[in-house]
């Protein structure tokens, strides 16, 4: 259950969303366009960052730069 520290973890990087045109999920409601947003963990397809919502959320990483 290494996840539920990683909001708590130091931060990796900051990356900023460019945009939250999602095909099939909503993610207008906790990302918003032009944030930076703190990266606590990253995998190959995914960025785990704090939202809008101060949780720490998986996204794919097209929707950041």
């Amino acid at each position: 259950m290494l996840h539920l520290k990683w909001k708590d973890a130091p931060t990796i990087r900051t990356v900023k969303c460019v945009h939250t045109d999602a095909s099939k999920y909503l993610v207008s409601n906790v990302l918003t366009v032009g944030k930076e947003y703190e990266v606590k963990n990253e995998t190959e397809e995914f960025i785990f960052v704090i939202d809008n919502t101060g949780e720490v959320g998986g996204f794919y990483k097209d929707y950041f730069a």
